[in-house]
């Protein structure tokens, strides 16, 4: 499987305090510099689902201050 490339690599250190920030929140221990493959599929769209929550929590705060 590829691995998915950041289009923004100034970004990395910013999605990962997201991600790890999301794991922390649902409950999922990641290592931060380590490796993470032996998440099971549910806790890893746990935090992928936490994630986009987010993100659409903001999209949602910043449409919301524009009106």
């Amino acid at each position: 499987m590829a691995k998915s490339k950041i289009s923004v690599p100034e970004a990395k250190a910013a999605l990962d305090q997201f991600k790890m920030q999301a794991a922390s929140e649902v409950g999922v221990n990641l290592n931060q510099n380590g490796y993470n493959g032996d998440l099971t599929a549910r806790q890893a769209g746990s935090i992928g689902g936490q994630m986009v929550k987010k993100m659409i929590e903001s999209y949602e705060n910043s449409i919301k201050g524009t009106k």
